[in-house]
């Protein structure tokens, strides 16, 4: 199964080439809100019985986090719920994702139930109802318990089947409660970032390992859907994921978009939608992994039905193979510590694209968003599409008690014009989460980077609603984007 990023026969719908289109309508029952992340914003990270994460020890590790960050505080939103509830409120978001913290829950990662873990997310969750807000849960955004990374990881089968048990503990608590279930959020980045690169938490750095956790991840992720179907049967469920939109640049791309393709999505999609691997993966990596991680039956628990895929979208890369003689450019958008998130395709080469470019080097491309939707809807006629994340960093700042963020409004208007325009296309589009609600920690780039569509003091812990979010909130009323 080949995953085409590339636009079908369906025409686009007439508009603007640069995608600044105004006054489009989306239906009342298309869901718009924001989205976050545990460890980006709760912060409290010893609080009330929670357990260390492989984040937390990532962070304190010398240099592995810009300006030596950490999410011990970030925007702390553990201790400012009912605030920042009011504030999604003000905004008037429709939906809220965001995930769970699993040692919040299981501090070890299995056995004893940590019932003030439960207790806040609870209060969470009725803090959403009781404001009109559909609250959307993620199960896994990264922060693995450290003492199951001290086991192995997600490269211990092990940890998959302490994910069904720590998922069957949420859904009892919350599933009266919550209807809509996301797995995973981008298993990619924990796979091949985590794993491979080095540049994500726990910071290994070796291609098998990548490999094994990506199948573990699956075999999670399975498992945690079965679990879901059982406790709360007639909830919404879904994983998210996180598409490379991959282009060509010479005669050797179309070799060099396959084998990234085969790495970046259909390691996913092909196990998860399709009900298997894909051969040319396997091919590809047989110089590095044996694939004896996979067992007998793995794949059917592995392919369960869902209610909608969840897409995370922020730009597109450019590829080609390398000549292996001039110097390998490697611009796949990824913080670059010396591993590679490419197993078996260090032979690949990603080049630089044209701007204009997020704070985060990455190319602004709505185009990239409209195609991936409608190659999707192509591939998987029957599934439902959702928006999970899409949003941009830049430097913002707050002058005169006010954040003129014109590039990531005009970001946010072209892309969910893009939206628009593969709903006209017949995509099956069903909401638009923009990443993120609020500035928080970015990862291995620390506080460097603003993605939020609220201003955050990390000094202070001032919230300042940008241009952006008044935009948004705008949008969100009328269901038009504003003139």
């Amino acid at each position: 199964m080949t995953i085409d990023i590339l636009p079908d026969t369906r025409e686009s719908p007439a508009g603007n080439p640069d995608y600044r289109d105004s006054g489009l309508v989306f239906d009342t029952v298309f869901v718009i809100g924001s989205a976050t992340a545990s460890y980006q914003i709760e912060g409290a990270v010893t609080a009330d019985g929670r357990g260390p994460s492989i984040w937390d020890t990532f962070s304190a590790t010398p240099g592995a986090i810009v300006n030596g960050d950490t999410g011990e505080v970030a925007d702390d939103h553990y201790n400012r719920l009912e605030d920042d509830l009011d504030l999604m409120a003000e905004l008037g978001l429709e939906a809220y994702r965001f995930s769970i913290a699993w040692p919040r829950i299981q501090p070890l990662g299995s056995g004893a139930v940590n019932e003030a873990g439960l207790d806040f997310y609870g209060r969470l969750v009725d803090g959403l109802l009781d404001r009109g807000i559909r609250p959307i849960a993620t199960l896994y955004h990264w922060d693995l318990p450290q003492a199951l990374e001290d086991a192995g990881g997600w490269t211990n089968r092990e940890t998959a089947y302490r994910f069904a048990e720590y998922t069957r503990i949420v859904a009892t608590e919350l599933g009266d409660r919550v209807q809509v279930w996301t797995t995973l959020n981008e298993p990619w980045c924990s796979a091949f970032l985590g794993y491979g690169s080095g540049a994500h938490a726990p910071g290994r750095t070796s291609g098998a390992d990548a490999l094994a956790a990506m199948h573990h991840l699956n075999l999670a992720h399975g498992l945690a859907v079965q679990v879901l179907r059982e406790v709360v049967p007639n909830a919404e469920v879904s994983v998210t994921l996180n598409f490379h939109v991959i282009r060509g640049d010479d005669e050797t791309s179309p070799q060099a978009i396959r084998r990234i393709d085969a790495l970046a999505n259909r390691s996913f999609t092909g196990p998860m939608l399709a009900g298997g691997y894909p051969a040319d993966l396997i091919a590809d990596t047989a110089d590095v992994t044996d694939w004896s991680f996979v067992h007998a039956g793995d794949a059917a628990i592995i392919h369960q039905p869902l209610d909608f895929l969840g897409v995370n979208y922020y730009s597109t890369a450019r590829v080609r193979m390398w000549n292996g003689t001039s110097p390998r450019e490697n611009a796949d958008g990824h913080k670059d510590v010396g591993g590679s998130p490419w197993p078996g395709s260090l032979d690949v080469e990603f080049l630089t694209q044209d701007g204009p470019f997020t704070a985060m080097g990455w190319n602004i491309a709505p185009d990239g968003l409209e195609e991936l939707l409608v190659s999707l809807s192509s591939q998987f006629p029957e599934l439902p599409l959702m928006i999970t994340e899409n949003g941009a960093a830049f430097d913002d700042e707050v002058v005169g008690g006010r954040v003129l963020d014109v590039e990531r409004l005009d970001y946010l208007r072209r892309h969910f014009t893009a939206a628009h325009r593969a709903i006209g296309r017949g995509v099956d589009l069903r909401g638009y989460l923009v990443w993120s609600l609020l500035d928080n920690f970015e990862w291995g780039y620390g506080y460097s980077k603003r993605f939020g569509i609220v201003h955050v003091d990390y000094e202070t812990q001032q919230r300042t609603v940008k241009d952006s979010g008044r935009w948004l909130s705008r949008l969100i009323r009328s269901h038009a984007i504003p003139e």
